[in-house]
């Protein structure tokens, strides 16, 4: 298959950065709202403002373009962006408020603010002792309340793949920036449950959530987006070892990786994207978790972790992401916010509409190509 020219992703690049950091609410948002949670419908997902995981998700994507570039063109809206949020006043803490954190520790680096510094230390402690936890110790996904900055919703005993992203990832960090074993070997002992209650050992597949209540994986759906955060966040997870993971450890998680790749890589649909129920092809193709598996993939190859074969798969999984592009640089075809799903009608179900992670994770699938090109 012909490669893309890196200028045409480069120029798309370009308009969804722009995008993402004008992003505002849905034109039709009146009508999405209508359809209420059973659609995907919360308020504080829409637009850049808001202090959550759909914008902290779209504050990494802006921060790896910095670093990819060497240029340091977002980094004032980044920094303008935090001390706006922290002068207004922060949402309860939860695993879904910690992602925008996971930009904020590198962030600081360049600007050793002490406040940006206390916030990272204090919150990193109190995953550590306060955060409600489910059966063996697995951080439970208590997320935002619904129209309640400062409420919270439990879903007791419960774990969700999107955590190894929006928190542990964050968790690990701290703990290589700071030499805290404690905080490193948490975030192990956190992979290592998510692995071992949400991983499907037929498929290599992960289910969206386990419930120690229920003692099953509820609907036991293959999600695209929740299995992408696993194939995106997974790499990045290893990476900032920097060669010190216990290599027993590490093989196991990257054996992982590459089973969940493997599949991947036949569900793959023929517009180069992945079904919002990967294994149900009558489901709507997903962007933004095509996106993250495409950016997991290209990153597994540029690593060594996958071979050659996996290369046809990404170039046709970026075509794909190229064509949902609109002029203006929006992202389509991306899927709402997603709560745990009992059928695979839930999941088919979710509206479709601009959404920061939307923009984001394109972003950096178009930074895993022009790398790897």
């Amino acid at each position: 298959m012909k490669k893309v020219k890196k200028e045409l992703i480069a120029q798309k690049l370009d308009l969804v950065i722009q995008k993402l950091i004008n992003l505002d609410n849905p034109e039709n948002e009146d009508k999405l709202k209508e359809g209420g949670e059973a659609v995907g419908f919360f308020q504080r997902d829409f637009g850049i403002t808001e202090w959550d995981w759909p914008q902290g998700v779209g504050l990494y994507g802006l921060f790896k373009v910095m670093k990819y570039r060497k240029s340091d063109t977002y980094r004032d809206f980044l920094y303008d962006w935090f001390r706006r949020n922290i002068t207004e006043g922060l949402p309860s803490r939860n695993i879904n408020t910690t992602t925008p954190l996971l930009t904020l520790v590198e962030l600081n680096e360049e600007y050793n603010d002490k406040e940006f510094e206390t916030l990272c230390l204090d919150w990193a402690d109190w995953l550590m002792n306060c955060i409600p936890r489910t059966k063996e110790g697995g951080f439970q996904h208590v997320t935002s309340a619904n129209g309640d900055r400062q409420g919270v919703r439990l879903n007791e005993n419960e774990m969700w793949i999107d955590t190894l992203f929006m928190t542990v990832l964050f968790l690990n960090k701290m703990g290589q920036k700071y030499n805290r074993q404690d905080w490193i070997d948490e975030s192990l002992h956190q992979v290592l449950m998510h692995i071992k209650y949400l991983y499907d050992t037929h498929t290599g597949l992960f289910h969206h959530g386990w419930s120690f209540n229920r003692m099953d994986n509820f609907g036991g759906i293959f999600w695209c987006r929740g299995n992408s955060w696993f194939t995106l966040g997974i790499l990045d997870y290893v990476e900032a070892f920097r060669g010190t993971l216990n290599s027993g450890v590490k093989t196991l998680i990257l054996d992982t990786y590459k089973a969940q790749v493997k599949k991947l890589k036949e569900l793959q649909g023929p517009g180069g994207l992945w079904h919002t129920v990967l294994t149900d092809p009558s489901s709507y193709e997903e962007v933004s978790g095509s996106a993250a598996i495409a950016a997991g993939i290209m990153k597994g190859i540029r690593m060594g972790i996958l071979d050659d074969s996996y290369l046809e798969c990404a170039q046709k999984a970026v075509r794909g992401i190229l064509n949902n592009i609109d002029k203006d640089g929006t992202v389509l075809n991306v899927s709402g916010g997603t709560g745990m799903g009992y059928d695979a009608e839930h999941y088919k179900n979710i509206m479709i509409a601009p959404m920061a992670y939307g923009q984001s994770l394109t972003i950096l699938a178009l930074i895993a190509a022009l790398e790897l090109y």
